[in-house]
């Protein structure tokens, strides 16, 4: 009985010496998963926002500074209409998924090597949500919205990470073109 009780109370210690870490201990929670419809609270308590992390394809993207919106629908055939994109290193774009078909669907945008990865684990963990501002998960007949600001040039694709619908070919190309005047854009 005396070991039981000093088990608990040794418990109630080491979580009560974690409390200052809940909050990340809770948005790690919720990348590990890919949000679970907690939306911008966990379990009722606030989580402190995250500055925007810098990806290789660029950096979640300020709705104020859209110029310009592309459609991108997406079907039952596995296939994106448009299946490629250019832009403008430095733009900010509105992709607007619109899900056409009768099957959930989704867009994540990043290196060929990344979805791959992403791709396997979608096979082992079929049920994941999304809520990096890189990925959208639409319901049929639905659409979503990713806002990007493309500001590293280069050759990307995004893809839809269901599993069976990237090994179908539900892929589609983002070439980021060098912004007007860089040494990169000379060179070509």
């Amino acid at each position: 009985m005396a070991i039981t009780t000093e088990r608990r109370r040794l418990a109630w210690l080491a979580a009560l010496a974690a409390w200052p870490a809940w909050p990340l201990i809770a948005r790690a929670h919720g990348s590990a998963h890919h949000g679970s419809g907690h939306g911008s609270g966990h379990g009722g308590h606030a989580v402190a926002a995250l500055p925007p992390e810098q990806k290789p394809w660029g950096i979640a993207g300020d709705p104020r500074r859209v110029r310009r919106t592309i459609e991108i629908r997406m079907t039952d055939d596995m296939r994106f209409t448009p299946d490629r994109l250019t832009v403008r290193e430095g733009e900010t774009v509105r992709l607007r998924a619109v899900n056409r078909g009768r099957v959930m669907h989704e867009i994540v945008i990043g290196t060929p090597e990344e979805l791959a990865a992403h791709a396997e684990l979608m096979k082992k963990h079929p049920d994941m949500e999304h809520d990096e501002p890189y990925m959208a998960h639409v319901l049929p007949g639905q659409r979503g919205e990713i806002v990007w600001h493309f500001n590293r040039s280069g050759d990307f694709q995004f893809a839809c990470l269901i599993p069976g619908h990237f090994e179908a070919g539900m892929v589609g190309h983002i070439r980021v073109e060098p912004a007007a005047g860089t040494d990169k854009e000379r060179t070509r």
